[in-house]
């Protein structure tokens, strides 16, 4: 969702969300996740073959993501609403207890610095490749 909503508002197109858009997921940044995959590397024995989730243990919306983008696109467009999709998933958040108990694990990133990241990296590799 999150590089379709940027693709579409950096390129003047209003981006599709099926549903309400009050459909949540725990997005995360990279640099979240490469933080719990390099402390799984020093974990200690115990945390071997454990099935760890790494993310940042809350719920953003749809509508939420795509309102977070637009401001920092600084677009004024709206998203096209579409029946929802067979199998789409209402919500969902990852349980980060055992990350956080086994690998001293709490986000790096918030959702809000992960997106501006992610938007400058979009409109710098637009730019380079344009």
């Amino acid at each position: 969702m999150i590089s379709l909503f940027i693709s579409a508002l950096c390129e003047g197109r209003r981006p599709v969300i099926y549903g309400d858009g009050e459909q949540t997921r725990d997005f995360t940044y990279v640099a979240n996740v490469v933080d719990g995959v390099l402390r799984a590397t020093q974990a200690p024995a115990s945390a071997s073959g454990e099935v760890i989730n790494v993310a940042t243990g809350g719920r953003i919306s749809l509508n939420q993501l795509f309102r977070t983008i637009r401001d920092l696109v600084q677009s004024d467009l709206e998203p096209v609403y579409k029946d929802t999709r067979a199998g789409d998933v209402r919500d969902s958040q990852a349980d980060i207890s055992k990350a956080r108990r086994l690998l001293s694990y709490e986000p790096i990133a918030t959702f809000e610095d992960g997106l501006a990241r992610t938007v400058e990296w979009y409109r710098t590799t637009q730019t380079t490749m344009a």
